[in-house]
Order: C-alpha cells, then sequence, then structure tokens
C-alpha cells in the first residue's frame, strides 16, 4: 500500500474522534506515530470482532463497548469447562504497510492480569503473531517491539523467525491465561512505532 493511501487508512479508523475529550487518561501519541485507533464516544465498533472459545465449544463470553469516556472496554469471563479458555476481539485491515514501524503501542487500564497481544502479516494467515503483557490496574502505555512478536497457532508456538513487520492484517487482543475468571481491559488508543 502506498504511504498516502496508509495515511488515509489510518485517518479513516480514526474518523468520528476529531472532537477533544474531556479528561483523557494519556498523552496523544507523538508526533510521526501512526494511531491505529484512538476511542471515542461516537467510535464505530462494527468492524471489531469478539471471537470466544465457544467456536471449540467453550464457554467463556466477552463484550466490546464503549464507556461514558469514549474508551472501548473490553470485558468478560474466562471459563475453563468444556476444554475452553480465552475470549478475545480482533479488527481485520487492507493491510496496512508497517515497513518503517517496529512496534504496536497500546494506552489502556487492565485489571492486573496477563493478556496476550496477536497480529496477522497477511488476510487469512496460517498462523499469528503474539506476545503476553502484563496490566497493572492504572493507566499504561504498552510498548510491544515486532520483534517480540513470536509465530503461534492455535496456541502452540512455531519455531518460525519473529513478525517481519512488512504489513499489518489483523490486530487482536486475547484474555485467556489459563485462570478462569472476569478480565475488564480499557482501551484509550492503539498506535505504531
Amino acid at each position: 500500500m502506498k504511504p498516502i493511501l496508509l495515511a488515509l487508512s489510518l485517518a479513516a479508523a480514526a474518523a468520528g474522534c476529531a472532537q477533544p475529550r474531556a479528561a483523557a487518561p494519556l498523552d496523544p501519541a507523538p508526533s510521526g506515530e501512526r494511531i491505529l485507533f484512538q476511542f471515542c464516544q461516537n467510535a464505530d465498533l462494527d468492524r471489531w470482532e469478539i471471537q470466544d472459545d465457544v467456536v471449540m465449544g467453550g464457554r467463556s463470553q466477552g463484550t466490546l463497548s464503549l464507556n461514558e469516556a469514549g474508551n472501548a472496554v473490553f470485558a468478560g469471563t474466562v471459563s475453563l469447562e468444556n476444554d475452553g479458555g480465552f475470549s478475545s476481539v480482533q479488527h481485520a485491515f487492507g493491510p496496512l504497510d508497517v515497513a518503517g514501524c517496529r512496534a504496536v503501542v497500546l494506552g489502556l487500564k487492565g485489571d492486573g492480569k496477563t493478556y496476550q497481544l496477536r497480529v496477522d502479516a497477511t488476510p487469512g494467515a496460517r498462523h499469528s503473531y503474539a506476545c503476553d503483557f502484563q496490566t497493572s490496574g492504572n493507566w499504561q502505555t504498552v510498548e510491544i517491539p515486532f520483534a517480540d512478536l513470536y509465530a503461534i497457532r492455535h496456541g502452540d508456538r512455531l519455531d518460525l523467525p519473529p513478525f517481519p513487520g512488512q504489513t499489518l492484517a489483523q490486530i487482536q487482543l486475547l484474555a485467556g491465561n489459563g485462570t478462569p475468571g472476569s478480565f475488564r481491559l480499557e482501551i484509550d488508543k492503539i498506535w505504531l512505532k
């Protein structure tokens, strides 16, 4: 994708959020970084998809909504019944040219639990790239270098090189660290640097 098309695609992803927000929890992404999503009260969540372990017979349940502050809230319950154990939310892209970037950055407030970021390099990829991150219970900026994203398929780590960082076709946040219970991630924005 040409750089101008990338800029237009990223602008479209943040469309509808140009109005100032009261009490933004984090500073905006520094100049030169590419915002993928800046959530706000009128953000369109239609292209975000929940994928729970019910696809394998499990009983975990997740939802994605916007709160009064305009942040996305990914919340629900992870169940280990029927060999389940995860809930995720994902968004597919065109794909995007990310050759000039080196990391995915998340501005979020978690619940103190461990989550996983997964990305796909191409549409319909046979495997994803993943990295776990720990939340603190407070607002934080989580930076995940492309070099830390390891190849994974159906939860199994693959003996392949890390994320090549040329194109980005999907981004996914996953709750499921082998422990049952509720989870909650409040997300302000997601960007590339």
